[in-house]
């Protein structure tokens, strides 16, 4: 019996020590209960609810478990008014921000917002409210092998509302049990890489040649199209060369006709018809009248107002008249009297052209003797008075 009693009371006393042990005591003042590993002791989101407004209404779902360097996607559930929209420009959350800091001080990191973890956005509503369903990936990176228990942080939520303002719900944290990817698998052997992504990435030098041929073939189409109207433009013509002189036309008329042989051949009438031509045309163009639409006597009286000399009047007169007998009287003239009627016709045209004013003697000097000494220097004549161009000799008294 008293053996008995004695075992009781050990065991009374071992389980009231094992009481005392298990029953924790009253935490020092002052210091901070430990966090669990890769949990964060404040979350860096701020809630920004305008005055007035009741927070909307938010759920949200985690999962408890999850694989090192897979995506966790975070679920949520928002009901807000009909005007609202939820991350009205997508989720981008910069990792320099307090929040993006914080994130990574959790030990989570965001995956490419391109890739096929993308943040999805699916907007259903009803007669009288909206609701948004939200899903976020985001990727536990714990930096020591094994499994760990990570603490995602809050992160802000924006609302935009129908007047502009923007309203910022911050998500719950939450506790996630992270595990290495092969830790249910005895004997874990290294797996191969997986399939590689498609991946968009802007190729300058193409963007600035595609950039540069947009704007260089408007502006090369337009220039040449400027270049061909300006090779196009209507240009002046080049001043015509100056006419020349009626006598040397005249002269050169008529030592074509002494050419021909005319004569020899025994066409006197086209022999005298050509002369007669020559000399009407000279007429003409020397005292400004048509002479080869004048008869003779209009010839004659376009002549009066600068009568020439008798001797040469009479010889253009009788010229003029003899050929009109050939021409229109069927005359035949004779051998002599068609050389008679060239010389004339020569005659009237060198006593009746217009003299060319003549160059002044240049001055000679001669080398080794002083300016002024030796100097042959032009003599002065009196001037000569030339006939005015319309103007003949007029007739000696």
């Amino acid at each position: 019996m008293t053996r008995r009693l004695g075992i009781v009371a050990g065991l009374g006393a071992l389980l009231a020590t094992r009481t005392l042990l298990a029953e924790p005591g009253p935490a020092d003042a002052g210091v901070p209960a430990a966090a669990p590993l890769g949990t964060s002791a404040s979350s860096a989101c701020v809630e920004h609810i305008p005055e007035g407004k009741a927070r909307p209404a938010m759920t949200e779902s985690f999962p408890a478990r999850a694989k090192a360097g897979y995506a966790a996607p975070l679920h949520l559930e928002i009901q807000h008014g009909l005007g609202e929209s939820v991350l009205p420009g997508g989720f981008k959350l910069q990792l320099d921000s307090p929040e993006g800091k914080a994130l990574g001080r959790a030990s989570f990191v965001i995956p490419a917002l391109e890739g096929p973890a993308a943040p999805r956005i699916v907007r259903t509503q009803s007669a009288d409210s909206a609701k948004t369903s939200v899903e976020l990936a985001f990727v536990p990176m714990p930096k020591e092998a094994g499994p760990h228990t990570l603490t995602l942080p809050s992160v802000p939520i924006a609302i935009a509302r129908a007047s502009g303002e923007l309203i910022t719900v911050c998500t719950s944290p939450h506790e996630v049990q992270v595990d290495d990817p092969t830790a249910n698998e005895p004997q874990a052997k290294p797996r191969p890489n997986p399939a590689p992504q498609p991946q968009l990435e802007v190729w300058t030098a193409a963007k600035n040649v595609a950039l540069g041929a947009l704007i260089a073939l408007p502006l090369g189409a337009l220039i040449a199209f400027l270049l061909s109207r300006w090779l196009r433009r209507a240009r002046p013509l080049p001043p015509p060369p100056p006419p020349r002189p009626a006598w040397e036309v005249a002269l050169e008329a008529l030592a074509l006709v002494r050419g021909k042989r005319l004569i020899e051949q025994g066409l006197t009438t086209q022999h005298f018809a050509e002369v007669s031509q020559a000399v009407r045309d000279y007429l003409g163009r020397r005292f400004g009248f048509d002479g080869l639409e004048s008869t003779t006597r209009e010839l004659l009286q376009h002549l009066e107002p600068v009568r020439p000399q008798n001797e040469l009047w009479q010889q253009i007169e009788r010229l003029l008249r003899r050929a009109d007998l050939v021409k229109f009287a069927n005359l035949a003239p004779e051998r002599a009297e068609c050389e008679l009627a060239l010389e004339d016709a020569e005659q009237i045209v060198r006593r009746t052209m217009r003299e060319e004013p003549k160059p002044e003697p240049p001055v000679i000097v001669v080398e080794g003797v002083p300016a002024g000494v030796g100097e042959q220097r032009p003599v002065s004549a009196p001037p000569v008075e030339r006939p005015r161009p319309n103007e003949l000799p007029e007739s000696k008294a």
